[in-house]
């Protein structure tokens, strides 16, 4: 379903990406690993179409997404490093606006969403006052309810402990289960139990 083709970036005069290319297939997980400066990062904002390609195609479904960006990127959510959320909202809000503004909600969507990721208990206070192992709950529940088949990550594990690593892990395999896709840059490898896992390692400094 998701496919890069001879991906090439340039940041300023450094060559970040070198002929990247892969395949992934409804129900599997693409892990991304490499070097802190190795261009994970910046492979998942191309794939999100944030950053140009000097050369390479991106396809979705069989086809360029240069021919229907809008559908592709219907079909995708991106959580970044730092979570997206709204200081001065709760985290109720801040689900209930992010997610909103992509589809309908049911009316018990955003209080399901935050019981499947734990944050039922603090789900009303202002996300400013939270953790960041909180707000990357909230900001995990809204991506569960996007209900989108392509997941984009870059570190999803990120100021989580264990028990919150096990809530990824279990997240994104049942994104995997439901037929969907998952990009993620990782440092440490993901603990999936389905070995539905393809890796991609990026280079070094170049």
């Amino acid at each position: 379903m998701l496919g890069a083709r001879n991906f090439h970036v340039f940041r300023g005069d450094r060559h970040v990406l070198r002929g990247v290319s892969f395949e992934l297939d409804a129900g599997c997980c693409l892990q991304v690993t490499g070097v802190n400066g190795a261009g994970k990062t910046t492979l998942l904002r191309a794939l999100c179409g944030l950053v140009d390609l000097e050369e390479g195609e991106l396809q979705w479904r069989g086809a360029p997404t240069s021919r229907s960006a809008p559908a592709y990127h219907a079909e995708l959510a991106y959580l970044g490093h730092d979570a997206p959320l709204k200081g001065d909202l709760t985290g109720r809000e801040n689900i209930g606006y992010a997610v909103g503004l992509r589809r309908g909600l049911p009316v018990d969507g955003v209080s399901k969403a935050l019981e499947r990721v734990g944050a039922t208990a603090f789900a009303d206070r202002p996300v400013r006052s939270l953790s960041a192992g909180q707000r990357r709950r909230v900001a995990f529940a809204a991506l569960w309810l996007c209900g989108v088949p392509l997941w984009i990550l870059d570190e999803p594990n990120t100021n989580l402990d264990t028990q919150g690593q096990a809530l990824v892990a279990g997240l994104i395999e049942e994104q995997l289960a439901g037929g969907g896709l998952v990009v993620a840059a990782v440092h440490q490898e993901l603990s999936l139990a389905s070995g539905r896992l393809v890796e991609l390692v990026i280079g070094g400094r170049g």
